[in-house]
Protein backbone atom coordinates (compact mmCIF):
# COMPACT_ATOMS: atom_id res chain seq x y z
CA UNK A 1 0.00 0.00 0.00
CA UNK A 2 1.39 3.39 -0.99
CA UNK A 3 1.46 6.32 0.68
CA UNK A 4 -1.61 8.26 -1.35
CA UNK A 5 -3.74 4.96 -0.94
CA UNK A 6 -3.13 4.86 2.68
CA UNK A 7 -4.14 8.74 2.43
CA UNK A 8 -7.65 8.37 0.44
CA UNK A 9 -8.33 5.65 2.85
CA UNK A 10 -7.78 7.56 6.00
CA UNK A 11 -9.92 10.53 4.62
CA UNK A 12 -12.63 7.98 3.69
CA UNK A 13 -12.66 6.70 7.14
CA UNK A 14 -12.86 10.45 8.44
CA UNK A 15 -15.96 11.23 6.29
CA UNK A 16 -17.36 8.29 7.16
CA UNK A 17 -16.97 8.77 11.08
CA UNK A 18 -17.97 12.98 10.72
CA UNK A 19 -21.22 11.45 8.39
CA UNK A 20 -22.46 8.96 11.40
CA UNK A 21 -21.68 11.95 14.28
CA UNK A 22 -23.93 14.02 12.58
CA UNK A 23 -26.39 11.51 12.23
CA UNK A 24 -26.68 10.17 15.81
CA UNK A 25 -29.32 11.29 17.86
CA UNK A 26 -28.54 13.10 21.50
CA UNK A 27 -30.45 11.87 24.09
CA UNK A 28 -32.28 14.85 24.53
CA UNK A 29 -33.67 14.39 21.06
CA UNK A 30 -34.62 11.08 22.10
CA UNK A 31 -36.71 11.94 24.69
CA UNK A 32 -38.56 14.75 22.78
CA UNK A 33 -39.18 12.27 20.17
CA UNK A 34 -40.64 9.90 22.69
CA UNK A 35 -42.14 12.63 24.44
CA UNK A 36 -44.12 13.41 21.28
CA UNK A 37 -44.89 10.13 20.59
CA UNK A 38 -47.11 9.83 23.76
CA UNK A 39 -48.76 13.26 23.19
CA UNK A 40 -49.89 12.09 19.89
CA UNK A 41 -50.81 8.76 21.28
CA UNK A 42 -52.69 10.45 25.06
CA UNK A 43 -54.57 13.18 23.41
CA UNK A 44 -56.92 11.59 21.34
CA UNK A 45 -57.26 8.52 24.18
CA UNK A 46 -58.11 11.11 26.93
CA UNK A 47 -60.22 13.14 25.03
CA UNK A 48 -62.43 10.00 23.64
CA UNK A 49 -63.11 9.27 27.64
CA UNK A 50 -63.79 12.77 28.50
CA UNK A 51 -66.20 13.30 25.61
CA UNK A 52 -68.19 9.75 26.18
CA UNK A 53 -68.41 10.39 29.58
CA UNK A 54 -70.07 13.48 29.17
CA UNK A 55 -72.40 12.21 26.42
CA UNK A 56 -72.99 9.24 28.96
CA UNK A 57 -74.09 11.95 31.69
CA UNK A 58 -76.37 13.99 29.65
CA UNK A 59 -78.68 10.40 29.56
CA UNK A 60 -80.88 9.02 32.35
CA UNK A 61 -79.60 5.42 34.02
CA UNK A 62 -76.03 3.90 34.22
CA UNK A 63 -74.84 3.66 30.54
CA UNK A 64 -71.05 3.49 29.19
CA UNK A 65 -71.99 3.17 25.16
CA UNK A 66 -70.41 6.41 24.38
CA UNK A 67 -67.21 6.27 26.34
CA UNK A 68 -66.52 3.12 25.24
CA UNK A 69 -66.97 3.94 21.57
CA UNK A 70 -64.99 7.02 21.97
CA UNK A 71 -61.47 5.21 23.86
CA UNK A 72 -61.67 3.05 21.10
CA UNK A 73 -62.15 5.59 18.24
CA UNK A 74 -59.40 7.21 20.63
CA UNK A 75 -57.42 4.49 20.70
CA UNK A 76 -57.28 4.03 16.75
CA UNK A 77 -56.89 7.97 16.19
CA UNK A 78 -53.30 7.68 18.30
CA UNK A 79 -52.49 4.76 16.74
CA UNK A 80 -52.63 6.29 13.82
CA UNK A 81 -51.23 9.38 14.75
CA UNK A 82 -47.83 7.35 15.71
CA UNK A 83 -47.64 5.81 12.66
CA UNK A 84 -47.83 8.81 10.58
CA UNK A 85 -45.56 10.71 12.77
CA UNK A 86 -42.55 7.88 13.23
CA UNK A 87 -42.94 7.48 9.28
CA UNK A 88 -42.42 10.87 8.88
CA UNK A 89 -39.75 11.79 10.88
CA UNK A 90 -37.76 9.07 11.61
Amino acid sequence: MNDEQWRRDVARDTRRLAEAERGRRSLLAQTVFLGTLSVLFLLPLIGGAYLGRWLDGLHEGYSVRWTVNLILLGLALGVLNVYLFIRRHW
